[in-house]
């Protein structure tokens, strides 16, 4: 007898099948580890300054054994960035400090920034990926805690500065820097009532401050200035404070950039309210009658219950500060 023959539908469903499980494999194995440098310029900087490079890092959720991404990283610092901004989600394992030291050792003495995201403070847990699609993820109670005072205590010994919930200044290249930042919006950690007070301060020890902002470009300006908000989640009312503080360029991570993407559609979550069209990448945030630079890093990790990405490399960026016209 001869074998029967299959029938159109499970043809059908056989091919689906096969497609889903290519799919998956490319997000596991292949694109999870794809590691993408994105280059991009923002006109910031007053006439006549020389360009500035910022090295953007974010979501690493580090492991220990990730021994690839590691080495990647480490290879970022052939770059010579004048300065590296970290927006949070660093730790994914209670050992992920081991990987984070072995990563980011070559920016030992380069000038740097932080804030904390939700996995700086808790380990991460499996969950369902469905849930996303019904809005932004909450707090797990069985999450592990994470030793953030470990974290912060070597980014101090690299030289960086913590922005969670208030401001610092310093100089590069010539051009004087304003920085503020919130802990994590995610976890409603985020302080916006103490940043105006947070720059008020570090106005008051800087005699020049109250003539260079918040018009650093103007002539009256005694010294070029140029003002950065940090946050890990991207919220709308985070950015909108921010822009409303003088906020010329704004960075950000958490998104993953949708992590899973449709080609020719773009991310199906953000992990928080942020307009899709904006879940990655350099665009203008707009509030009221002000605007500022916002680039959304789609990070450099995954979850260790979720290694998958799909449409969506993990990248750092090197944000080359340029003079504006």
């Amino acid at each position: 007898m001869s074998p029967a023959k299959q029938s159109p539908a499970a043809s059908i469903a056989l091919a689906i099948g096969a497609a889903g499980a290519a799919t998956l494999a490319w997000g596991v194995f292949v694109e999870r580890k794809r590691w993408t440098l994105r280059r991009v310029e923002v006109p910031v900087l007053p006439a006549g300054s020389e360009p500035i490079k910022v090295l953007h890092l974010s979501d690493l959720h580090m492991a220990p054994w990730q021994r690839e991404k590691q080495a990647w990283v480490r290879s970022l610092a052939e770059l010579e960035p004048d300065l590296i901004v970290d927006t949070g989600d660093n730790l994914g394992h209670e050992r992920g400090l081991e990987g984070i030291r072995a990563a980011f050792e070559p920016f030992r003495g380069i000038p740097g920034v932080f804030v904390n995201g939700s996995n700086d403070y808790f380990g991460p847990v499996a969950k369902n990926p469905f849930l996303y699609f019904s809005g932004p993820s909450g707090h797990v109670r069985r999450s592990a805690r994470l030793d953030i005072d470990a974290l912060h205590a070597y980014f101090a010994e690299l030289g960086w500065q913590d922005l969670d919930n208030t401001a610092t200044g310093f100089d590069l290249r010539g051009t004087h820097f304003e920085f503020f930042g919130v802990d994590d919006p995610h976890k409603g950690y985020d302080r916006l009532d103490l940043i105006a007070s947070a720059i008020d301060d570090l106005r008051a020890d800087d005699p020049l401050g109250d003539e260079t902002w918040p018009d650093p470009s103007s002539a009256a300006a005694s010294r070029p200035t140029v003002t950065v908000g940090v946050a890990h989640a991207p919220y709308q009312r985070v950015l909108n404070s921010f822009v409303n503080h003088g906020a010329q360029l704004i960075l950000a991570g958490h998104t993953h950039g949708g992590q899973v993407c449709v080609p020719g559609f773009g991310a199906l979550v953000t992990n928080c309210d942020i307009p899709r069209d904006q879940v990655k990448g350099l665009s203008v945030w707009r509030h009221g009658l002000r605007s500022a630079f916002l680039n959304v890093s789609a990070g450099l990790g995954t979850s260790i219950y979720a290694p998958v990405r799909f449409a969506c490399p993990p990248e750092a960026t090197l944000v080359t500060l340029v003079a504006s016209a």
